[in-house]
């Protein structure tokens, strides 16, 4: 059966992660953007008006004084006065033909409202276009006592603000806005980003990396900054208060323990009495291992593990139990390829602890047999164990209760004495290594407990 990835990882994959920088940045740049084309478009909005009165306005003033002065002087001086005006003005006129074509100029809202409001300066039939017979320009159709006429002129002199003069102001604000939104997300994800490093360091067991600057200028950031520090220092004197316990629980109580044992196997005569006191001594020095287990600090040192040696070490331990078939799957390879970034040691105690608790609870009603399948699939930078025991399984709604401290499940599962520690050394010890474990009930019968490590890199 192919080993599936936990829920947790297919969510995680499957969720698009936005870290707080970029999530504040894209938020403030859409921000300004959008105030950014809001001005844009106020400000077109409000010069429109001006700017087609202020065009026609220029217009009609060229055309009225081309056209007195047309009237007004002879004929010889007629020609010399459109040369001066072709040659120095740029302005040219020449007779309006019938057969004329010409684009007319308002082909937009601004080009129509300067038509209308040029058609009102210097009366009906006045034309103006783009273009007339193909040559390019700003043409103004007019008459003078009854003969049409064409003045050509430079379009740039009324042209509004160019569209490329718009994009650059428009790209300039754009970038100075997108820069000060980066520098403002920075500024408030600084120190979110290292109270998140501080608090990584705390995790892992790390507190005289984890301290924060009690200086900074933000009153709410040091009052957070000052909090923090105060409750690492706490944690730490516990963490030490933690270590100096777990000393003296392995000395003070083991050594009475070992003088009891003693005085048992000499002064209980009874030989069965004698054996109980000496298992009943045995279970609470097996306690007192689940306890120190289960308290045993969080930092653990990661490296490369072959899981396949750590497997063959652990089941040595059983091959001799007759309560007890190991099935072991490990791929084509033989699980060459199965190296995990874990602690041997830790990884060890994980694996030891499923087997008692397979071989314990496990066992087939019909031949008292606990048969337990380990497999093993590599899956991209993870590496799936699956360890299945075929005993009764437990209730779906206990399934997250066995990884809890002293939980008791039904009695079909806790028939033994315990701690009632174990899933949750195994838990506790997976998370230690960067890992996840959860327990689910085989469709077939049994339970099966579910691990991923993280794959260790290829050198």
């Amino acid at each position: 059966m192919p080993l599936e990835g936990t829920a947790g990882e297919r969510g995680t994959n499957s969720r698009w992660r936005l870290s707080l920088f970029w999530r504040t940045f894209f938020l403030l740049a859409v921000l300004l953007i959008g105030s950014i084309l809001a001005w844009l478009q106020t400000l077109r909005a409000l010069e429109f008006e001006p700017r087609a009165i202020q065009t026609a306005q220029q217009i009609a003033t060229l055309v009225n004084l081309s056209r007195a002065a047309l009237i007004h002087s002879d004929s010889i001086a007629r020609v010399s006065l459109i040369k001066t005006m072709t040659e120095q003005e740029s302005v040219r006129i020449v007779p309006r033909e019938p057969g004329d074509r010409f684009e007319p100029f308002d082909t937009d809202a601004l080009g129509r409202r300067i038509s209308q409001e040029l058609s009102a300066r210097l009366g009906a039939g006045t034309e103006l276009a783009n273009s007339v017979n193909q040559d390019e320009g700003l043409w103004v159709g007019f008459t003078i006592d009854g003969d049409g006429y064409w003045m050509r002129t430079d379009r740039a002199r009324f042209n509004r603000t160019a569209g490329r003069t718009w994009l650059i102001w428009l790209m300039t604000a754009a970038a100075l806005s997108l820069a000060g939104a980066a520098l403002i997300a920075r500024l408030i994800n600084l120190p979110l980003k290292q109270l998140s490093f501080a608090a990584s360091r705390v995790r892992e067991g790390d507190f005289e990396a984890s301290t924060l600057d009690e200086t900074v200028a933000t009153s709410e950031i040091r009052a957070v900054n000052i909090g923090f520090n105060r409750m690492t220092e706490k944690l730490a004197k516990i963490e030490q208060d933690r270590a100096i316990m777990l000393a003296g629980i392995s000395h003070d109580l083991r050594t009475p323990l070992a003088r009891l044992r003693l005085e048992t196997e000499l002064s209980v005569a009874d030989p069965e009495a004698r054996a109980n006191m000496a298992t009943d001594i045995v279970q609470l020095d097996a306690i007192i291992d689940k306890f120190l287990d289960y308290a045993r600090p969080d930092r653990v040192k990661l490296q490369a593990v072959a899981l396949r040696e750590v497997l063959d070490a652990c089941l040595y331990s059983v091959r001799n139990r007759a309560d007890m078939r190991i099935k072991l799957n490990l791929g084509d390879k033989e699980g060459t390829d199965l190296i995990v970034l874990a602690d041997a040691v830790e990884l060890g105690r994980v694996i030891n602890n499923l087997l008692e608790n397979a071989g314990r609870y496990g066992k087939s009603v019909d031949t008292g047999i606990a048969v337990i399948e380990i497999a093993a699939r590599c899956r991209d930078r993870w590496v799936l164990m699956r360890l299945r025991d075929h005993g009764m399984g437990v209730p779906d709604a206990q399934l997250g209760e066995l990884t809890k401290p002293f939980y008791r499940g039904e009695a079909a599962r806790t028939a033994a004495n315990g701690a009632g520690l174990g899933l949750a050394i195994v838990e506790k010890t997976i998370f230690r290594m960067g890992g996840s474990f959860s327990l689910s009930n085989s469709s077939s019968g049994g339970l099966s407990a579910n691990i991923r490590l993280q794959r260790a890199p290829t050198p």
